[in-house]
């Protein structure tokens, strides 16, 4: 009696679940997006960056090498940036915190 008991029927797969076919292929992004598009640094900026175009990404990430080469981060919070003289000029002010920075940096780049 122990193979007396019912079993229910199998389900088929539905049209969701179904391999899709492989027709739908994605292109490549032929104009670079917003954040990859080179820009040209200020003369205040490219102090820091260097001259020539950039992508925002880029030069984001040379300001940050910049902060940390010249120990600029305040230390009880790590989130200021205490300005030098080259800072100061892109930044207006002598202490930023990280989430300012941005919006400073995006003033200097066309």
């Amino acid at each position: 009696m122990a193979g007396s008991q019912p079993t229910a029927p199998k389900k088929k797969a539905s049209a969701k679940t179904a391999a899709k076919p492989d027709t739908e292929k994605k292109t490549a992004r032929k104009t670079p997006s917003a954040l990859q598009q080179p820009l040209t640094p200020s003369p205040e900026l490219a102090a820091v960056v260097g001259e020539g175009p950039l992508p925002r990404a880029e030069v984001v990430s040379k300001v940050w090498t910049y902060i940390k080469t010249h120990n600029l981060q305040n230390p009880d919070d790590r989130r200021e940036i205490m300005a030098d003289d080259v800072l100061r000029k892109v930044f207006g002010k002598d202490k930023v915190t990280m989430f300012e920075m941005n919006k400073h940096i995006a003033q200097h780049l066309k």
